[in-house]
């Protein structure tokens, strides 16, 4: 089943037919699924579940554990619920009345003795046996959504609650309010808890509030972005954008203007270059952990237009969350039994998080808060309009590089496709998940990122036949791996060299249209950088894609090494190999789940040996099987003059008219300094039958590497 608007208006809405009347019957659709799982007034809002091994609470947890799973469903619906209770008073889902249903499971939350109650802070400190001084706990984050819920439905619950309730509720978010809180995006919860008690009466501590809110605002890097911890993610839209706009209207602008000033200049500034971080269709990229939230990255369009002096383009604005929100709602397996998946599309694990339950994926509710503007606001009432994408040529790509974040996203002209590199980037060697989640070269509006594919490998031939691959090493889609060779593993006595992914991107920022990074692999701060494997990575634009020139910087040899495209769903490909002038494409032709056509084209220049591909099941966030081609090549000599360039290209559109020739190899002649051709020194320039020329030169850079 998929979510078909019964009300729409091509008008107003030129470019996804949605209107506010549009919007509600999404808000009803999605808490009509949760509801088919709730018997009755007594229920908490806890789904079924698919998935025991990542999310949480598992079967051993300790009962505070258990209790976050319940609140978490009831404040992520609420999500849902709250607007929808301020405009239908009286909806009714599977028998239930939507208002009184969560005015009875907020008391039964905050009550000590009820079945539903998920305990204070003091509790759970009590019951948490670890004497963490900092401890703190989910139901942290979920007495933010409580209180912007009450807040959008004040009148047909907050308002209607006696003054022991209040109370009742008020006591209980006090505790959290002034106990530990994650020292990064978490503090905005704490904040939000004291607004709400200060603008019903309630006595804060200032002083923590004031602390909490200097931290949140010295978290800013720039062009609207927030640091979050290590990594920059979604969380500076759907959190720092969000909840600060909130806020700044219960508490900031009275009480810290300074702040809430500092907060939304910077909102504006995000405006700016936000809405070219969706691609043509309204798309969201699949990107940093916490990817099960989808749709919720639209959400800081809804929180400029709540600051005093938005600068937002509404029209701009409901054409990017409307198209985001049908990228989800429209497809077949978004839902499992009536709620969201644990996934990005369908279910998958790969993404999943174990701070994650069945109910988190509810999270995504923050982007249709946007219910909570009346029918005539600019957001309802403008017409559509797709920005960047209306002013666009053809073949024209535009590039927005912001250093502060690490971020540059290019929106191709020609298929409609954002991609996004990214940098500042560090993980655990070990932690292959945040890797996906971050590492990648490239990620792409329209590929979403595969995890490691594993499967049969393939030499693909000059027809296109496959013939089977000896080779056994590990491969990643738009990442290098790297297998020093004949190493034996120790840990399982083969002789089988591991395989290993780089776990941090450094970031130096672009100069001449070419964007430069740098990726180690094994990186640790108890080893100098030195003693490491690297790779200076160099790539722009074409119209369809992105061509690489990277310089591998090894210590140690010999070592083999290879470089995966996007992931392709493979629903019945079509895989055809194209030769000129010594370079090498293999094309890709298929469609993905939903039957949208897809293509991909994967050229291999100077540096490599190959292309072949890898047959794969359960990697590929859109399909069930995949393919992802990639390319491979050896360095043999410890200290040898060996080709230090590796140049590729991938483009991609979705559609099945062939690549030109022109497209499919660029480039008309590669310049080296040195005579023999390696790369080794001096600027490498790539002449391009379009008549560009992109100049490589790493050196320098050394000066300006940021994380």
């Amino acid at each position: 089943m998929v979510f078909k608007p019964k009300h729409t208006d091509f008008e107003l809405s030129p470019y996804t037919g949605l209107d506010r009347q549009s919007w509600i019957e999404a808000a009803e659709y999605l808490l009509g699924g949760i509801f088919g799982n709730i018997k009755d007034m007594e229920d908490p809002v806890v789904m079924p579940r698919y998935e025991t091994e990542v999310t949480y609470p598992s079967k051993d947890a300790p009962m505070w554990r258990k209790k976050a799973e319940v609140f978490e469903g009831l404040c992520r619906s609420f999500f849902i619920s709250a607007p929808l209770i301020h405009i239908e008073p009286d909806l009714v889902l599977n028998g239930i009345n939507v208002r009184d249903y969560y005015k009875k499971q907020v008391l039964y939350a905050v009550t000590p003795g009820a079945d539903n109650y998920v305990l204070n802070y003091s509790d759970m400190r009590a019951l948490d046996k670890s004497n963490n001084p900092t401890a703190c706990y989910q139901q942290t984050v979920e007495t933010a959504a409580l209180v912007i819920c009450l807040w959008l439905c004040h009148e047909e619950i907050w308002d209607t609650y006696t003054k022991e309730e209040k109370d009742r509720i008020a006591a209980f978010l006090t505790d959290f309010a002034h106990s530990n809180t994650v020292p990064q995006n978490w503090r905005l919860f704490n904040m939000l808890d004291m607004a709400f008690l200060y603008m019903n009466g309630y006595p804060i501590d200032e002083d923590i509030m004031r602390d909490h809110a200097q931290n949140i605002l010295h978290y800013y890097v720039g062009d609207g972005w927030y640091r979050d911890g290590q990594s920059f993610d979604y969380y500076s839209c759907w959190a720092f954008n969000m909840y600060t706009a909130i806020w700044n209207n219960w508490y900031g602008y009275e009480k810290e203007p300074y702040i809430a000033r500092k907060f939304e200049e910077n909102s504006n500034k995000l405006m700016e270059t936000y809405p070219d971080f969706f691609d043509k269709d309204g798309f969201t990229n699949m990107w940093g952990r916490s990817g099960i939230y989808r749709n919720a990255a639209t959400s800081s369009f809804d929180g400029n237009l709540l600051m005093k002096n938005p600068t937002i383009d509404p029209g701009l604005a409901r054409r990017i969350c409307s198209g985001s929100l049908l990228q989800f709602l429209q497809r077949d397996d978004f839902l499992w039994n009536g709620v969201p998946t644990l996934g990005f599309y369908g279910p998958f694990i790969p993404l999943v998080q174990g701070y994650s339950c069945a109910e988190s994926p509810m999270w995504l509710a923050k982007a249709l808060l946007c219910l909570h503007l009346p029918k005539d606001h600019p957001f309802w009432t403008a017409k559509e309009n797709n920005g960047t994408w209306e002013k666009l040529g053809e073949r024209e790509t535009k590039v927005t590089t912001l250093d502060g974040p690490a971020l540059c996203f290019a929106n191709h002209g020609a298929n409609g496709i954002t991609e996004l590199r990214t940098g500042k980037m560090v993980k655990n060697k070990s932690d292959i998940h945040g890797i996906w989640n971050y590492g990648k070269l490239v990620f792409n509006s329209k590929f979403p990122w595969e995890s490691a594919p594993h499967g049969e490998t393939f030499c693909v031939g000059a027809d296109g036949e496959l013939a089977p691959d000896a080779g056994n090493m590990q491969i990643e889609s738009q990442q290098y791996v790297l297998c020093y060779l004949g190493e034996e593993n120790k840990a399982d006595g083969s002789s089988e060299a591991p395989s290993i992914t780089p776990n941090a991107t450094f970031w130096h920022g672009e100069k001449e249209n070419v964007l430069y990074r740098r990726q180690f692999w094994e990186y640790e701060t108890q080893t100098e950088t030195h003693w490491r494997t690297a790779i200076d990575l160099a790539d722009f634009v074409v119209p369809y894609g992105i061509i690489r020139a990277d310089k591998i910087r090894m210590f140690r040899r010999p070592i083999s090494i290879t470089l995966g495209s996007f992931g392709f769903p493979d629903n019945g490909t079509e895989i055809t190999v194209r030769e000129k002038d010594g370079y090498k494409a293999v094309i890709l032709k298929g469609h993905d789940h939903t039957g949208k056509d897809k293509q991909i084209a994967f050229t291999i220049m100077d540096g490599w040996s190959d292309i072949k591909l890898i047959k794969s099941c359960d990697t590929n966030p859109d399909s069930k099987n995949s393919i992802v081609l990639f390319a491979e090549t050896r360095r043999n000599k410890q200290y040898g003059y060996e080709p230090y360039f590796l140049i590729s290209q991938t483009i991609t559109k979705e559609e099945l008219t062939d690549f030109t020739e022109d497209e499919l190899f660029p480039v008309k002649e590669i310049l080296y300094t040195d005579p023999q051709k390696c790369g080794g020194y001096g600027p490498v320039t790539i002449v391009l039958k379009n008549g560009d020329k992109k100049v490589i030169d790493f050196y320098g850079i050394e000066a300006k590497l940021l994380l």
